[in-house]
């Protein structure tokens, strides 16, 4: 009986130990699960950040794994079974490798400034620093974005230089310019010339700039610049002075409508890559017509040389109408047939000989004019316009007669009610100063036709005309 009631005993007390021992694990498991779905909610598991991520989980997971670098093997602090909550699909790891982190930004494909926006803006032309140093860039930069307010800078972009040969790229200044445009906020007008050698035709004379052979190597270059710096070039200027037998040397003369095919390819690659990329064509040089003893034209009118480009088809393809005016020796608001006759001004073209191209406000309120008559609305983007002066130079330039009549005051006086009357007129989207640097580019020469128009003068004295911008800015910005 005895041994009975101890097998009786034996048999409960086993059956307790089991009843206990399955209890004591349907707890143990619960609280594991429990504690694994609240890591789970925190986003603390499925996370390899170090812990910066505590987004909570969206309805789909690949946008949360794709936020943070996936694991290529479980780490040791995680489990089998939560790396195979994680294990990357071919799906999202497309997502992963596409997407930006928060180290290395992905830039933008589109310009931030949309071609709508058509308020006018002021800008100056810069030379880039010949030694490809960048502090020395960044310095101009600095004093044209922060110190004089402007942001908008013109840079020239000479494709021989950048492309001397079809299969050798020199992308240094251009990387440089880009780089300090972007750190100091100015947007960019690159205006993109001459061909080098190996696109021009066959037989032309290559000591005088031209269009290349064929128009797709042009347009492969300007598509090869937007792809190199996406969304960070806001207008290109195709070509420039069209008109002019030395800066159109070509087989065929000077075609407008030659022109208008260059610019009609270039413009339908630039849109297909980036819309918002503002298309300037090639301003003209304000000039008569000019023909050779040998019968060859080497300057059309430039009057007649835009109405060529219109019945082209040039506004068709263009956002806006290049233009060109550098004033001579009368102000900018003088029309070319109300010029009062000046006796002490040495040079004379203006007084004895009236011309349109004389006339700053002529040449800019005619173009307007004719680009309305033809049913376009589109604005004037002037990409050059300046007043030059000798007075601090010692010297000028052949030919720059008409800089020795002009006070280097009235320089600065006539650039900012050139901005004045532009902006009153509103038939100008983008102004471009002639220029900011060109003086100690090129060491103040007396031979070199750009260094009177520059801001910076003489043993780098800032000119008048430098305080008379900022002073508009400031002007402009209290209002």
């Amino acid at each position: 009986m005895a041994t009975t009631q101890g097998k009786r005993v034996r048999r409960q007390l086993r059956g307790f130990v089991i009843a206990w021992t399955a209890i004591t694990f349907v707890m143990g498991a619960c609280t594991f699960f429990a504690i694994f779905w609240v890591l789970g909610e925190t986003g603390l598991i499925a996370s390899n950040s170090g812990g910066r991520n505590f987004a909570l989980p969206t309805s789909n997971p690949a946008v949360v794994i794709a936020s943070t670098p996936i694991p290529t093997r479980a780490p040791q602090s995680v489990t089998p079974t939560v790396q195979a909550t994680i294990e990357p699909t071919q799906e999202t790891q497309a997502v992963a490798q596409a997407a930006p982190t928060e180290e290395q930004p992905r830039p933008p494909t589109q310009t931030p400034l949309p071609v709508s926006d058509k308020t006018f803006k002021v800008g100056i032309q810069v030379q880039a620093s010949p030694d490809l140093n960048p502090d020395n860039q960044d310095g101009w930069m600095r004093e044209v974005g922060q110190k004089m307010g402007l942001k908008w800078y013109k840079q020239q972009v000479r494709w021989e230089v950048v492309q001397p040969e079809r299969d050798q790229w020199e992308w240094g200044e251009l990387d440089m310019a880009v780089a300090s445009a972007n750190k100091f906020g100015v947007n960019i007008m690159m205006s993109i010339v001459t061909a080098p050698n190996w696109a021009r035709e066959a037989g032309v004379n290559v000591e005088k700039h031209g269009p290349p052979a064929n128009n797709a190597d042009y347009v492969n270059f300007v598509s090869e610049i937007l792809k190199r710096y996406p969304g960070q070039v806001q207008a290109i200027e195709v070509w420039n002075e069209q008109n002019l037998d030395r800066e159109w040397t070509a087989n065929g003369g000077l075609v407008a409508a030659n022109y208008v095919t260059l610019l009609k390819d270039t413009y339908t690659a630039i849109k297909a890559i980036d819309p918002g990329v503002i298309v300037i064509s090639g301003a003209l040089a304000p000039t008569g017509g000019w023909t050779e003893p040998d019968g060859r034209v080497s300057a059309i009118d430039d009057f007649d040389y835009l109405r060529q480009m219109i019945q082209a088809g040039l506004l068709n393809y263009t956002d806006c109408v290049g233009a060109h005016h550098n004033g001579y020796n009368i102000g900018p608001s003088v029309a070319w047939d109300a010029v009062t006759n000046d006796p002490s001004a040495s040079f004379r073209g203006p007084f004895e000989n009236p011309h349109h191209s004389w006339s700053f406000r002529s040449t800019l309120q005619t173009y307007a004019n004719i680009i309305a008559t033809a049913g376009g609305d589109q604005k004037l983007c002037v990409t050059e316009f300046g007043w030059a002066s000798t007075e601090d130079l010692g010297g000028y330039p052949a030919g720059f007669e008409f800089a020795n009549d002009n006070t280097l005051q009235e320089q600065a006086d006539w650039i900012i009610e050139g901005i004045e009357l532009m902006k009153e007129w509103d038939i100008v989207w983008l102004a471009f100063i002639w220029n900011f640097n060109y003086g100690p580019q090129a060491g103040w020469s007396t031979d070199n036709d750009n260094v009177p128009y520059s801001i910076i003068g003489k043993d780098w004295q800032f000119r008048p005309a430098y305080d008379a911008i900022i002073q508009w800015n400031q002007e402009q910005n209290s209002q």
